[in-house]
This record gives structure tokens, C-alpha cells and sequence, in this order.
């Protein structure tokens, strides 16, 4: 998909006790300590907040690690792991999310997630609009977010898009071909998404307030 230079280090766990004693050794390698709350504990983890860690060892200095067992909108951990894509860095298979899964896990409320979902719904058209699988025509009729691609996916495929259109507003609106109509269409999807996540993390706001109370 599309590039971006990474800040962090964002890892999603199965949350069980051995995995959690190898990252507790992990962190110790790393000389690792944490920087915000929560403190790292199964119960904040399956509560949906992360626990972020900055690392001291000197060739990942300053490196911060981000650690999660849950997020919103996306699913559980076993069906992420049959999902997941595998790259090769180094020698070493790094498995990360698949593009459906990140594009989920990316429909939050901060402002430079929604321009990445995007890039990404585009590189995949993009790479494999010649020859799709019906799996991933039907992913892009849920998920594309640049409107000419909406309508011209609703229009090669239009069997598949009346079944889309029928939970997905914006491919029902592409099917009338109007730019302009699609786009607000996108932008209420996006909203509605937005209010879904401010919604989701405001009782953990709460609690992260709580945390912060108590350790001051």
C-alpha cells in the first residue's frame, strides 16, 4: 500500500500470561520504561486503552512502543491472525495486519488517518483492478473512499454494488454517477465514524484521567 515513515512501534497482542511475560522480558532488552499511564496490566489492555513504552537501549534509542490487545471496530484476535499479511524485513517475518483489518483499525478520529485510508483503498484498486477476486470487489465497494473509484466500481459491478448499497449509503449514491453527491456521502461516513470513536474512548478518557490523578 501506500508508504508512510513510521513513528512508533505499534503492536497488537494475544492477551495471555506467557505473552505478556515475553514482552515484560522484551521491554527489559530493550531497556524499555514506560511514559504514560496506564501501567501495563491484562485489565487496561482488554479495557480497549494501550500502554506505550520509550526505549533507552542506545540502537532503538528513543523508540516508543505502543502495546494493544483490543480495538475498536475490529476483530478478535484469532480472526486478525488468519487475516494477517507477512513481510520479510532483515531476514526476520514481521506479521501485521491485513489491509481489511488496518483499514478498520484506522476509522478513528484523528484527522491523518482518514487521508491514509485512502491512499490505501487507492494502491489496492490500483495493483489489482484488472483481475479481482470477488472478495476483494465486494471490499472495495464497502471501503473506497476516492469518489471516481466508488463510481467506477459501482459501475463495472453492479450486481455486487445493490448489494453493498444496501448498508453502504455512498455506494447507493454512486450508482447515480454525481461527483460532488458521492463526496458528501464519503464526508458522512467519516462523521459518523469519527463520533463512533469520540464516543468509544470517552469513558477510557475518563479513566486515563483517573490514572493520572492517582500517580500524581
Amino acid at each position: 500500500g501506500a508508504a508512510e515513515f513510521s513513528r512508533d512501534l505499534d503492536l497488537l497482542i494475544l492477551l495471555e500470561d506467557e505473552n505478556l511475560g515475553r514482552f515484560r522480558k522484551a521491554l527489559d532488552d530493550l531497556d524499555a520504561g514506560p511514559i504514560a499511564v496506564p501501567h501495563l496490566d491484562a485489565k487496561h489492555l482488554l479495557r480497549g486503552h494501550a500502554v506505550h513504552f520509550r526505549c533507552q537501549r542506545a540502537d532503538v534509542a528513543k523508540l516508543r512502543i505502543d502495546l494493544m490487545s483490543s480495538l475498536r471496530g475490529v476483530s478478535p484476535f484469532d480472526q486478525l491472525w488468519e487475516r494477517r499479511t507477512t513481510i520479510e524485513v532483515n531476514g526476520e517475518a514481521i506479521d501485521m495486519l491485513g489491509l481489511e483489518d488496518l483499514v478498520q483499525a484506522k476509522k478513528t478520529q484523528r484527522d491523518k488517518d482518514w487521508p491514509m485510508i485512502r491512499r490505501l483503498l487507492e494502491q489496492s484498486f490500483l495493483d489489482q483492478s484488472e483481475s479481482p477476486g470477488a472478495r476483494l470487489v465486494e471490499f472495495w465497494l464497502r471501503e473506497l473512499r476516492t469518489p471516481e473509484l466508488l463510481i467506477r466500481v459501482v459501475a463495472e459491478y453492479p450486481s455486487e454494488a445493490g448489494r453493498v448499497s444496501a448498508f453502504r449509503g455512498a455506494a447507493h449514491v454512486a450508482f447515480g454517477r454525481d461527483v460532488a453527491a458521492v463526496a458528501e456521502a464519503l464526508f458522512a461516513e467519516e462523521a459518523e465514524e469519527r463520533r463512533k470513536d469520540r464516543v468509544y474512548w470517552e469513558p477510557l478518557k475518563r479513566e486515563l484521567e483517573e490514572f493520572r490523578r492517582h500517580r500524581a
